[in-house]
């Protein structure tokens, strides 16, 4: 079973990321880190690597509510969307599927929780 949801975006890189930034806004997450992945190689590792961002996103109701059944949850947040180019210069954006992250803990007090952040992951790629 996958762990990610993927969909190709038309459009130049950095445009596809601020129409996911823009899109998960809508649905109700914020993107609390961008990680320029491509720029951190080049300059921790002095290493080219495709252009590739990973956005921290994440619902305050949701992660709250997550965090009041299980404290130990925040090691899997925020839940990661990350917009990459793939070998064919696709700019590809690709999303954690809340339930599969949230079944390591093994609680179904999450459930509910896993699959209201699915249904907003969902409204986000249908918008892209």
């Amino acid at each position: 079973m996958s762990y990610t949801t993927n969909k190709r975006v038309d459009g130049a890189f950095d445009d596809v990321v601020g129409m996911t930034i823009d899109a998960l806004e809508d649905a109700g997450f914020g993107v609390l880190c961008d990680i320029d992945v491509q720029a951190t190689f080049a300059t921790k590792l002095e290493e080219e690597f495709r252009q590739y961002r990973i956005l921290g996103a994440c619902n305050p109701g949701l992660a709250h509510q997550g965090l009041e059944e299980d404290l130990d949850l925040g090691t899997l947040l925020p839940c990661n969307v990350v917009v990459y180019e793939d070998d064919a210069g696709d700019v590809i954006v690709s999303a954690v599927d809340p339930g599969q992250l949230l079944a390591v803990a093994d609680n179904p007090a999450l459930e509910s929780i896993s699959d209201d952040a699915n249904d907003r992951f969902e409204q986000a790629f249908e918008s892209l």
